[in-house]
């Protein structure tokens, strides 16, 4: 059994936690930003860089699943322990890639680590913070969204272009040394959880068994149209901001900037909100006013760059604000001894909605011999009318209902 942690300890593992997710949303964001610098090192198109982009996406979603299997076996902090420290070696592998093929086989890896990562640490929540106070925990780990878009992606731009773009990678793999010793030092052992574990003869028909559960199915399809509709919009922000706007590239870092410093101070008063208003509730108020500024982003007029930097704001502080009860209210929804395989189940429906809702998203987009986009606008209107359904479906997600614990051998 855990002992409780004293209230510093329990602040100091959940930052722990945010920096080692900080770490897996850089590798996955500075890699946008590196395309030039790419295409040229490895005489690549567009269309391959995509799929180096792609296969980290993918790779995660299997291994969300792959990990559902064994996620809930073993000591969440050895668990956590090794898989971040192979996620570590990916982005080496990364820095020192040869040539293309090993780079798409580098990220592949990381994906592979990195898309289980997030699960484990909202399993290691889900066991060490009581369910009123997982808002709370749940808002200081995702600012880890924030800090990578306030610090970790202009840093990573900026080591690139001066001393090319292994640097990265490299900075990666020395800051994430250092959360590792810092996580094998705090982190409690916990073990509570195997108690109940079932044979792994089970393993498979029990993942199985996780998509026949109503309750799971409903969280799942939740989790799906909420990313799925954030990237309709999200990945073509900076393309459109260029192409449609004007926007210096170099700019487009200032924007970044000011709406992950909103979303980075948002983030623990959201956390905090839903645990007294109920996380339902501010998910679905969020979800309402996520509507309008993503018809502002899609349906944007040529605006000054000051205007802009003041309004992106107001996207990321109403897109983070959703994720944030979101993933507080995935943890209440497993029966404690299932929680670690239904979450990366979860991170698995997850990275499976980010893929596709990249890949529609880019379908009816059209660029000029000028370089203008056309048919962003649509993207806006079906995010915007499948925010609204969410809205409406998340009150159809709750707790699952108890299971017999199986006795098979």
């Amino acid at each position: 059994m855990t002992l409780p942690l004293t209230p510093a300890r329990e602040k100091l593992v959940l930052w722990l936690l945010a920096l080692i997710q900080f770490t897996v949303i850089m590798d996955f964001m500075v890699m946008m930003p590196l395309s030039p610098q790419l295409m040229q090192a490895f005489s690549i198109s567009a269309a391959q860089f995509s799929g180096a982009v792609s296969a980290y996406a993918w790779c995660a979603g299997f291994s969300g699943l792959l990990a559902a299997t064994y996620v809930d076996r073993f000591d969440r902090k050895r668990l956590l322990l090794t898989v971040f420290l192979l996620f570590n070696l990916s982005n080496l592998a990364c820095a020192v890639a040869p040539n293309f093929h090993v780079l798409v086989l580098s990220r592949a890896f990381a994906g592979l680590t990195g898309g289980v990562l997030g699960a484990i640490g909202m399993a290691i929540i889900g066991d060490l913070i009581a369910p009123e106070r997982r808002g709370y925990a749940t808002g200081i780990v995702m600012t880890s969204f924030s800090m990578a878009a306030i610090l970790g992606v202009p840093l990573g731009i900026s080591l690139a272009a001066r001393f090319g773009w292994q640097s990265p990678f490299y900075l990666l793999v020395l800051f994430s040394m250092v959360i590792w010793c810092g996580a094998a030092f705090v982190l409690p052992a916990l073990t509570a959880h195997m108690g109940q574990r079932t044979p792994l003869a089970r393993a498979l028909p029990d993942l199985a068994g996780l998509f026949a559960v109503p309750a799971h199915l409903r969280a799942f399809l939740l989790t799906f149209l909420t990313v799925l509709n954030a990237m309709l919009v999200i990945p073509f922000i900076s393309p459109v901001l260029v192409g449609n706007l004007g926007v210096r590239p170099g700019d487009i870092t200032w924007i970044y900037m000011a709406g992950g410093v909103a979303a980075f101070f948002s983030s623990r008063f959201v956390g905090s909100w839903s645990d007294r208003a109920g996380k339902h509730k501010v998910y679905r108020l969020f979800v309402l006013f996520s509507v309008v500024p993503i018809l502002g982003v899609t349906h944007l007029p040529p605006l000054p760059l000051a205007a802009l930097i003041c309004l992106f704001p107001f996207f990321m502080v109403t897109m983070n604000g959703r994720t944030v009860p979101l993933q507080a209210l995935m943890t209440t929804v497993p029966e404690p001894r299932r929680r670690g395989a239904f979450l990366s189940a979860n991170a698995a429906v997850q990275q499976i909605g980010t893929g596709l809702g990249a890949l529609l998203g880019g379908l009816w987009l059209r660029t000029d011999a000028a370089g203008h986009i056309s048919g962003y606008g649509i993207n806006g209107w079906i995010a915007a009318a499948l925010s609204l359904f969410t809205f409406w479906w998340a009150g159809r997600v709750g707790a699952a209902s108890p299971r017999p614990v199986s006795s098979a051998a």
